[in-house]
Protein backbone atom coordinates (compact mmCIF):
# COMPACT_ATOMS: atom_id res chain seq x y z
CA UNK A 1 0.00 0.00 0.00
CA UNK A 2 1.20 3.45 -0.86
CA UNK A 3 1.71 6.04 1.95
CA UNK A 4 -1.44 8.04 -0.48
CA UNK A 5 -3.47 4.12 0.10
CA UNK A 6 -2.67 4.75 3.64
CA UNK A 7 -3.64 8.32 4.26
CA UNK A 8 -7.11 7.63 2.41
CA UNK A 9 -7.45 4.59 4.57
CA UNK A 10 -6.31 7.02 7.77
CA UNK A 11 -8.84 9.43 6.93
CA UNK A 12 -11.62 7.09 7.19
CA UNK A 13 -10.44 5.97 10.77
CA UNK A 14 -12.08 9.28 11.44
CA UNK A 15 -15.48 8.12 11.05
CA UNK A 16 -14.67 5.87 13.94
CA UNK A 17 -16.59 6.79 16.39
CA UNK A 18 -15.28 5.27 19.93
CA UNK A 19 -17.28 2.41 21.10
CA UNK A 20 -17.37 3.55 24.84
CA UNK A 21 -18.82 6.67 24.31
CA UNK A 22 -21.42 5.66 22.27
CA UNK A 23 -22.47 2.13 24.19
CA UNK A 24 -23.09 4.89 26.89
CA UNK A 25 -25.20 6.73 24.72
CA UNK A 26 -23.46 9.68 23.28
CA UNK A 27 -24.44 10.19 20.12
CA UNK A 28 -22.36 9.02 17.10
CA UNK A 29 -22.68 12.01 14.34
CA UNK A 30 -23.41 10.40 11.16
CA UNK A 31 -22.11 12.34 7.84
CA UNK A 32 -21.03 15.16 9.89
CA UNK A 33 -17.85 17.65 9.28
CA UNK A 34 -14.82 16.79 10.85
CA UNK A 35 -13.42 18.52 13.81
CA UNK A 36 -10.30 20.41 13.70
CA UNK A 37 -8.44 17.27 15.92
CA UNK A 38 -9.71 14.94 13.15
CA UNK A 39 -8.00 17.77 10.49
CA UNK A 40 -4.87 17.70 12.98
CA UNK A 41 -4.66 13.85 13.45
CA UNK A 42 -4.47 13.53 9.38
CA UNK A 43 -2.03 15.70 8.71
CA UNK A 44 0.37 14.47 11.63
CA UNK A 45 0.20 11.03 9.93
CA UNK A 46 0.86 12.51 5.93
CA UNK A 47 3.67 13.97 7.97
CA UNK A 48 4.43 10.90 9.13
CA UNK A 49 3.87 9.34 5.91
CA UNK A 50 5.32 11.74 3.96
CA UNK A 51 8.19 13.20 5.40
CA UNK A 52 11.37 13.12 3.13
CA UNK A 53 14.67 12.16 4.63
CA UNK A 54 16.53 15.69 4.63
CA UNK A 55 13.32 17.34 6.50
CA UNK A 56 13.07 16.85 9.96
CA UNK A 57 10.27 14.21 10.97
CA UNK A 58 9.62 15.16 14.82
CA UNK A 59 9.67 19.16 14.58
CA UNK A 60 7.17 18.22 11.31
CA UNK A 61 5.15 15.87 13.48
CA UNK A 62 5.37 18.22 16.67
CA UNK A 63 4.16 21.34 14.22
CA UNK A 64 1.23 19.10 12.70
CA UNK A 65 -0.03 18.58 16.00
CA UNK A 66 0.04 22.02 16.85
CA UNK A 67 -0.54 23.92 13.84
CA UNK A 68 -4.84 24.87 14.40
CA UNK A 69 -4.17 24.51 18.21
CA UNK A 70 -5.59 27.71 18.49
CA UNK A 71 -8.54 27.19 17.10
CA UNK A 72 -9.86 25.79 20.46
CA UNK A 73 -9.98 29.21 21.57
CA UNK A 74 -10.53 31.36 18.53
CA UNK A 75 -12.74 28.94 16.20
CA UNK A 76 -11.93 27.55 13.03
CA UNK A 77 -11.54 31.09 10.86
CA UNK A 78 -11.74 30.73 7.35
CA UNK A 79 -11.43 33.27 4.39
CA UNK A 80 -15.36 33.49 4.11
CA UNK A 81 -15.47 34.48 7.29
CA UNK A 82 -14.63 38.27 6.68
CA UNK A 83 -11.60 38.27 9.50
CA UNK A 84 -9.01 39.76 7.93
CA UNK A 85 -5.73 37.22 7.55
CA UNK A 86 -4.09 39.85 9.78
CA UNK A 87 -6.88 40.12 12.80
CA UNK A 88 -6.38 35.85 11.99
CA UNK A 89 -2.83 35.91 13.10
CA UNK A 90 -3.40 38.18 16.12
CA UNK A 91 -6.31 36.23 17.46
CA UNK A 92 -4.08 33.03 16.76
CA UNK A 93 -0.88 34.27 18.26
CA UNK A 94 -2.15 35.64 21.31
CA UNK A 95 -4.59 32.24 22.06
CA UNK A 96 -0.93 30.35 21.49
CA UNK A 97 0.89 32.30 23.51
CA UNK A 98 -1.63 32.09 26.75
CA UNK A 99 -2.14 27.82 25.38
CA UNK A 100 1.92 27.55 25.27
CA UNK A 101 2.87 30.13 28.24
CA UNK A 102 4.63 27.10 29.72
CA UNK A 103 5.98 25.73 26.42
CA UNK A 104 8.20 28.15 25.19
CA UNK A 105 9.64 25.75 22.74
CA UNK A 106 6.29 24.41 21.47
CA UNK A 107 4.89 28.03 21.11
CA UNK A 108 8.50 28.40 19.00
CA UNK A 109 7.89 25.68 16.90
CA UNK A 110 4.23 27.10 16.45
CA UNK A 111 5.35 30.28 15.45
CA UNK A 112 8.14 28.76 12.76
CA UNK A 113 5.56 26.68 11.21
CA UNK A 114 3.30 30.44 10.82
CA UNK A 115 6.06 31.74 8.80
CA UNK A 116 6.57 29.05 6.39
CA UNK A 117 10.14 29.53 5.81
CA UNK A 118 11.32 26.49 6.89
CA UNK A 119 11.86 23.28 4.80
CA UNK A 120 9.67 21.54 8.36
CA UNK A 121 7.07 24.75 7.88
CA UNK A 122 6.60 24.81 3.72
CA UNK A 123 6.25 21.42 3.98
CA UNK A 124 3.46 21.43 7.06
CA UNK A 125 1.51 23.80 4.90
CA UNK A 126 1.23 21.49 2.06
CA UNK A 127 0.44 18.56 4.20
CA UNK A 128 -2.68 20.67 5.31
CA UNK A 129 -3.89 21.54 1.93
CA UNK A 130 -3.64 18.04 0.71
CA UNK A 131 -5.63 16.75 3.44
CA UNK A 132 -8.33 19.36 3.07
CA UNK A 133 -8.16 17.84 -0.63
CA UNK A 134 -7.93 14.10 0.76
CA UNK A 135 -11.12 14.95 2.79
CA UNK A 136 -13.16 16.90 -0.13
CA UNK A 137 -12.42 13.14 -1.76
CA UNK A 138 -13.82 11.07 0.93
CA UNK A 139 -16.76 13.65 1.74
CA UNK A 140 -17.58 13.28 -2.18
CA UNK A 141 -16.87 9.06 -2.09
CA UNK A 142 -19.64 9.38 0.53
CA UNK A 143 -22.45 11.69 -0.90
CA UNK A 144 -22.02 13.80 1.67
CA UNK A 145 -20.93 17.03 -0.81
CA UNK A 146 -21.09 16.86 -4.83
CA UNK A 147 -18.32 17.23 -7.23
CA UNK A 148 -18.79 20.73 -7.80
CA UNK A 149 -18.34 21.36 -3.78
CA UNK A 150 -14.95 18.86 -3.54
CA UNK A 151 -13.31 20.39 -6.43
CA UNK A 152 -14.11 23.87 -4.20
CA UNK A 153 -11.59 22.05 -1.96
CA UNK A 154 -9.28 20.67 -4.19
CA UNK A 155 -8.36 23.41 -6.15
CA UNK A 156 -4.81 24.33 -4.90
CA UNK A 157 -5.45 27.45 -2.51
CA UNK A 158 -3.17 30.61 -3.40
CA UNK A 159 -0.60 31.08 -0.61
CA UNK A 160 -1.68 34.65 1.19
CA UNK A 161 1.33 37.16 1.14
CA UNK A 162 2.99 38.42 4.21
CA UNK A 163 1.30 38.85 7.23
CA UNK A 164 2.09 43.20 7.76
CA UNK A 165 2.29 42.32 11.99
CA UNK A 166 5.09 39.70 10.89
CA UNK A 167 6.86 39.87 7.81
CA UNK A 168 7.06 36.32 8.10
CA UNK A 169 3.21 34.69 8.36
CA UNK A 170 0.95 34.55 5.70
Amino acid sequence: MTSLDLARVGVILKEVRRAGWVRVGVPAPVNTAESVADHSWSVALLAALLCPPDVNREKLLLMAILHDLAEVRVGDITPHDGISPEEKHRREDEAMAELLADHAELLGLWREAETRETPEAKLLKELDRLELRLQADRYAALGVIDEATADEFRRPAPVPGPNPQNSKKS
